[in-house]
């Protein structure tokens, strides 16, 4: 089913940042199969009849627009139907949206025939109750927060009353039909107030959870409250404000009883924290989850720590599904191409069917960026010009692996010809066989939060050589060999490739330390660097072992949990009889003392929320690695 009559709308020619628009329209219907095909820029909330039906718009691009196919049926009655759509216009490019012109475009469907469409005769207004152009950040990853004023609630939704024709908008758009299902809505979490004192309320959603939030109280005056949300307490109180950041949002109650949920807008925290100007009588403040419909498949094990470690993964992985795979649900709900490749391995094993089609429409949005550099963007929907380099040369090994589980090959050859954009702009910034670090201020030269493999972005470096960037080329090369060699497309890198093996092993490689450095001459000796190493194939069997021995040993910079990946793949690649139970003692001792703390998820690094400045995730989709090994070694003294 595509779209007919249907025309982009919005409320007039303006293009302001962090506007809500309302749309109104009516339809006849006679009780038959009736479906509304909808999108938008930026996001939206259906209502038929008044009654909320469904919300969120699939992150894309203007020539990779997605569209939600909606059965309505059940919402409707014999006769005139209301449709009132509200649309939230995000307007400012950030990490996870990239700019593009305000507008609806719907078209309701019954029994294949068009019956009604988006076009001038829908009326529109600017929302009265959200406040139009407020543009207060929650974080720069997230975007926008809200504020909402229920004293001035009516019954738009099914009257339009006081609404104007909407004009149409300027947009061209490729239009998709949405890759995966919808998230679906369960019914509220729990919540208590665990502290209440002074107009303050502290609210306990008993684990972590991510979804949409709920309001349900009664207040004897009009007054402003705050909500602030998160996922550890400072003292007794929520982290709010974290530098920049502002976790939180204002709402004008009226007197009386007030019930408000926002549909658009997602948190991720395990604790809210209310402020009001008098005191509330509190029926309900929580979040109503809203999770991508995928089950989870039956794993056991015997010792009981590995158990909770296990499910902790696996509930991160859960928590960190949206229209696509995000890194953490509470700080930035972004999707980078290095976090969503753990995400997707780990997936592979935790759900039934290896969860195969949400991987590819991950892997396939990813494709769909466009960066003037040819290089991916630092997340995809991106409007932000940054990009981790590295992160390009991950999407290699994520798609050889898409290709290992699935055979998929429709997906490849569909994005064979970016890998090769993609791959070129690696072998333009070569020197003396070697590729160079890149220059640019756009151009985040980073591989793991640890002394020496970490940068700052938007800074300047220097355009040499160091033997991360070559050694993931390496093993970007021979993955991207696989997957031409399984498509039927032409490798024609194989000369560059062994050229590229001598020269990072004769640059980087220190034999008298038996380990590989960071950067020639440097001295920078790190896990993750000797890892990678290894898992490229760039040692003997002798070689591996003393680098696996010196991990062992802890004589060299360890790695944070989301590259362990590759520490204990190089540990386990040479010789997985002798390693496999360090790998899982370290598996208990970093990721138990999460579960023991009482944590439902597992962190963003073992420091928990204290690290970067207090902004460290508690539920971080990239640190699920325990899913993968506890699969992998299911039979290795468990």
């Amino acid at each position: 089913m595509k779209f007919e009559k249907a025309r982009w709308i919005w409320v007039d020619k303006e293009q302001n940042p962090d506007t809500y628009g309302e749309f109104y329209t009516e339809f006849n219907s006679k009780a038959k199969t009736t479906k509304c095909l909808i999108s938008c820029d930026s996001d939206y909330t259906l209502f038929i009849n008044g009654n909320y039906v469904a919300s969120n718009q699939y992150g894309d691009f203007e020539w990779y627009k997605s569209y939600d196919e909606i059965d309505i049926t059940s919402y409707l009655k014999d006769g005139v139907n209301s449709i009132g759509i509200l649309t939230w216009y995000f307007g400012t490019s950030t990490q996870r949206y990239l700019k593009a012109n305000a507008g609806l475009i719907f078209e309701i469907f019954e029994d294949g025939i068009s019956v009604c469409e988006s076009n001038e005769n829908v009326v529109s207004r600017y929302s009265l109750t959200y406040v139009n152009g407020r543009k207060k950040f929650i974080t720069n990853q997230l975007g926008y927060g809200f504020a909402y004023d229920s004293t001035k609630e009516d019954d738009w939704k099914t009257t339009g009353k006081g609404f104007t024709p909407s004009v149409f908008a300027e947009k061209n758009c490729n239009f998709v039909s949405r890759p995966i299902e919808k998230l679906t809505l369960l019914n509220r979490v729990e919540s208590k107030v665990i502290e209440s004192e002074n107009c303050r309320y502290l609210i306990d959603l008993g684990k972590e959870t991510v979804g949409l939030p709920q309001l349900e109280f009664e207040s004897d005056k009009k007054q402003t409250i705050t909500v602030a949300w998160g996922e550890s307490l400072d003292g007794n109180h929520v982290r709010k404000n974290i530098d920049i950041r502002d976790f939180s949002f204002e709402y004008v109650a009226k007197v009386g009883l007030n019930e408000y949920a926002n549909y658009m807008l997602r948190i991720g925290c395990r604790y809210i924290e209310v402020f009001s100007e008098y005191p509330i009588k509190i029926n309900y403040i929580g979040v109503i989850p809203q999770i991508f419909p995928v089950k989870v498949k039956e794993f056991k094990l015997e010792n009981e720590l590995d158990q909770k470690i296990y499910d902790a993964s696996v509930e991160t992985l859960k928590n960190c599904m949206m229209e696509h795979y995000v890194d953490t649900p509470w700080r930035e709900q972004c999707l980078y191409a290095y976090d969503s490749r753990n995400q997707i391995l780990c997936g592979y094993y935790a759900f039934d069917g290896g969860n195969s089609e949400y991987a590819k429409a991950n892997l396939k949005l990813i494709g769909q960026d466009r960066r003037s550099d040819d290089l991916l963007s630092i997340c995809s929907p991106c409007g932000a010009d940054l990009t981790i380099p590295s992160f390009s040369l991950y999407y290699f090994i994520a798609l050889k692996e898409y290709l290992d589980f699935t055979d998929d090959k429709e997906l490849i050859i569909d994005l064979y010809p970016h890998l090769l954009q993609i791959l070129n702009v690696f072998l333009r910034n070569r020197e003396n066989g070697l590729a160079l670090k890149f220059e640019g201020r756009s151009h985040w030269n980073f591989y793991d939060w640890t002394d020496y493999l970490s940068s700052q972005p938007f800074r300047e470096e220097k355009h040499v050589p160091d033997a991360m960037i070559n050694i993931l080329l390496i093993i970007a090369l021979k993955g991207f060999k696989t997957v031409c060699e399984k498509i039927g497309k032409p490798f024609e890198y194989e000369e560059i490739l062994n050229e590229s093996i001598v020269n990072t092993k004769q640059a980087f490689f220190r034999k008298e330390k038996g380990l590989f450095e960071f950067t020639v001459g440097g001295g920078e000796f790190t896990v993750l660097v000797n890892a990678l190493a290894v898992v490229a194939g760039l040692t003997n069997q002798s070689e591996s072992e003393v680098i696996c021995e010196k991990i062992e040993n802890g004589e060299i910079l360890d790695c944070t949990l989301s590259m362990k990946f590759f520490k204990y793949d190089a540990m386990l690649k040479t010789d997985k009889e002798r390693w496999s139970s360090w790998v899982l003692s370290e598996i208990r001792r970093e990721y138990g003392k999460m579960v023991e703390s009482g944590s439902s998820c597992v962190w963003e690094t073992a420091e928990g929320s204290v690290a970067f400045d207090n902004a460290g995730s508690l539920c971080h989709g990239w640190s699920s690695v325990p899913v993968y090994y506890y699969q992998l070694l299911s039979g290795k003294n468990l």
